[in-house]
């Protein structure tokens, strides 16, 4: 299972950099998996949940999950940083912007698996518990920390500039030095 997880790291590391273009963006997104992993554990063991398979699998839904909201972050600064916003301010920008469909979100997937906490519905409902667990408590510690954290880490390690041509608007620019 440690291997699944960490393939499924991989996976969500190389969708990413395909997508944003960048190999720092994404180093940067994967900040939240930590803080998921944190709020998952400390969540299994004020429930007093053993760690099994089922856990293990929350544990890979919850490195899907969380990048989530880091993406959706990280994208707005990339945005606002390319129409000539600077670093500092485009991440307060984003960070507001982005508060309420990232709190929206989850809140709506933690309250969406509380029936499966509960072990409600269905046979074998209780099994399924710690998977919900592991996914609710990785999820509200990391929704939180990725308000601070992710910034904070952004700030620290991009280091590109936006600079103007004169015939396609602005394009990246790396650091002297960096």
């Amino acid at each position: 299972m440690l291997l699944t997880l960490a393939m499924a790291v991989f996976l969500v590391y190389l969708v990413m950099a395909s997508q944003f273009e960048s190999l720092i963006h994404p180093f940067v997104i994967l900040f939240t998996i930590p803080l998921a992993l944190v709020g998952a554990v400390l969540a299994l063991y004020l429930t007093g949940t053993t760690v099994n398979v089922v856990v293990f699998i929350g544990l890979i839904m919850l490195a899907g999950i969380v990048v989530n909201n880091a993406i959706v972050l990280v994208d707005l600064v990339n945005q606002l940083r390319a129409e000539g916003t600077e670093r500092t301010e485009a991440l307060m920008e984003a960070g507001r912007a982005r508060l309420r469909p990232i709190l929206m979100t989850t809140m709506t997937t933690t309250l969406g698996l509380l029936p499966m906490v509960f072990g409600i519905f269905g046979e074998g409902a209780e099994v399924r518990a710690p998977m919900a667990i592991t996914v609710i408590g990785g999820l509200v510690v990391s929704t939180f920390l990725t308000l601070i954290v992710i910034p904070v880490v952004y700030s620290l390690i991009d280091r590109k500039r936006w600079r103007e041509t004169p015939a396609s608007g602005l394009t990246p620019a790396t650091e002297p030095g960096a």
